[in-house]
């Protein structure tokens, strides 16, 4: 694939700038997700995410290293994620009485009765995102004669 400049008459645009239009996309979608679970929830998906991976977690429970990994971020910002969370009532903190260096995230009934209420209104949200995320990469990677 040759390197073009984006937007140039007659050119497609470089890879750099299909995962930019792509991360746009994304971004753009999120933003409409955090939108509708924080107008009928009062959450956002980032939260929704967290308390979703504790529902599934056997027990309704993860070490924080573990939930990190689900979602994608270190540990220190999952930390930093949970505290709002614990306030609410929605999360609570658990010790390993093994080993005082592994804490637990636990979901709490509150935290569980509201991903029960959230899930469908995430799940219409995220299809409406997909497709729209969906559509965007069709666009955005089709081949081009230059690529073929």
């Amino acid at each position: 694939m040759s390197d073009h400049t984006p937007g140039a008459e007659g050119t497609s645009p470089s890879t750099l700038e299909r995962y930019i239009r792509i991360s746009r996309a994304y971004t753009a979608a999120t933003r409409r997700i955090d939108a509708k679970l924080s107008a009928v929830h009062g959450l956002s998906f980032s939260d929704f995410m967290i308390l979703h991976h504790l529902k599934q977690a056997h027990g309704g429970r993860l070490r924080r290293a573990d939930l990190a990994e689900c979602m994608g971020l270190t540990a220190s910002a999952v930390t930093k994620s949970l505290l709002p969370l614990e306030k609410i009532g929605w999360v609570s903190r658990q010790s390993d009485p093994r080993d005082a260096r592994v804490g637990y995230a636990c979901l709490t009934p509150a935290g569980a009765q509201l991903v029960d209420d959230a899930v469908l209104t995430a799940e219409s949200s995220c299809q409406e995102a997909y497709q729209a995320i969906f559509g965007e990469m069709t666009v955005t990677l089709e081949p081009t004669a230059a690529s073929e």
